[in-house]
């Protein structure tokens, strides 16, 4: 993808979304779940609804993909095993929604296609339609998918047109700010895969432009404007993160800078980027939350940080925390990219769902 970029074939992220192509299952119905492609709210999402009778009105899950607000789609192996298992064991319909990328479209396309396929989604005629508890129905998204998670979860509560109440959000390796990208996470785990740190840059950076300006600041943690100080504390890992994870770093905050850069992309410091800036009464309203970390990655500090400011808030929050887990672990769940971890990672985010949903 950087040759390609580099010789002007192709923008880096279009040579990255051939991977996703290799990744794609069909819509195949099986035994337990008819699969669909279809549309809500004019967004595409691939449908999961269980075959057998239902005893009663079932849950619901809305799912979000992850892949750096760039790549990804529902029909990705992974994503399509988890989406199939979590309606046939839990008897739930589950909406996996393929929002728009970037490039071409940046914040806020993503989040509003989610949100939008999720207001829809809460309409009582909706509910009705696919038998659906409106007091069972829960978020999930994983990495960037985590972030729209979050941020739908935050917004629903302040729109006057949606009356059903989210029962919970699962967020997996959630990306949640792009604040100070300096955190202790992403220092030990700069280089690791799948997602180092010059990776999950140009992932925030690509979300609001193209313009490599953004991205370059980004690297030396210099993109915070001035009039963003006030926000720091709410991203002080100092402040929300366990003992264990500080570890011996040392805090220093993001040199401020960027003054430009923040007003041509205001998404900066919208919490509907980054969830990890909504200030406590915002968080007080959302739903309980299941967090899932992974030492071996630089998004590890954000869950954690977030979990920490829920709890402040009141919400009811379940962290767990994979010490032998990296980014992207739950996806492994089928040849040729399987492994143990990843089995027991999605088993331990099903049973919380049977259990809290």
């Amino acid at each position: 993808s950087e040759a390609a970029e580099l010789l002007g074939l192709m923008h880096y992220m279009e040579g990255m979304r051939l991977l996703t192509a290799l990744e794609l299952a069909a819509p195949t119905s099986d035994e337990n779940v008819t699969v669909t492609d279809t549309e809500l709210s004019g967004v595409p999402v691939r449908l999961y609804l269980p075959r057998r009778a239902p005893a009663g009105l079932r849950r619901a899950v809305l799912f979000f993909h992850g892949g750096g607000w760039c790549l990804g789609d529902a029909g990705m192996h992974g994503y399509d095993i988890a989406s199939r298992r979590i309606s046939n064991e839990l008897d739930a319909v589950v909406v996996s929604v393929n929002y728009r990328l970037a490039p071409p479209h940046h914040f806020p396309a993503q989040f509003e296609d989610v949100y939008s396929v999720t207001k829809f989604f809460l309409r009582s005629k909706v509910l009705s339609q696919y038998g659906v508890d409106p007091a069972r129905v829960c978020v999930a998204g994983d990495s960037a998918g985590g972030n729209l998670a979050a941020a739908v979860a935050q917004q629903l509560p302040e729109d006057p047109e949606v009356k059903a109440k989210l029962k919970a959000q699962v967020l997996i390796y959630p990306a949640l700010q792009a604040l100070d990208l300096d955190l202790p996470s992403y220092r030990d785990n700069a280089a690791k895969p799948l997602l180092p740190r010059p990776l999950m840059v140009r992932f925030w950076s690509e979300y609001f432009t193209s313009d490599p300006a953004l991205r370059e600041a980004m690297a030396t943690n210099s993109h915070v404007p001035p009039e963003a100080g006030h926000l720091l504390p709410l991203v002080n890992w100092s402040r929300w993160l366990p003992a264990a994870m500080r570890g011996a770093h040392a805090y220093a905050g993001p040199a401020l800078g960027g003054a430009g850069l923040a007003r041509r992309y205001p998404g900066l410091l919208d919490p509907r980027s980054s969830p990890l800036l909504a200030g406590q009464a915002r968080l007080r309203r959302v739903a309980p939350a299941f967090v899932l970390t992974c030492e071996h990655d630089v998004l590890r500090d954000d869950g954690a940080m977030y979990a920490g400011r829920l709890r402040a808030a009141g919400v009811p929050v379940t962290h767990h925390h994979a010490e032998d887990a990296f980014h992207g672990a739950v996806t492994f769940v089928s040849w040729p990219l399987e492994l143990a971890v990843g089995h027991r990672l999605l088993n331990t985010c099903v049973d919380w769902l049977k259990d809290n949903l």
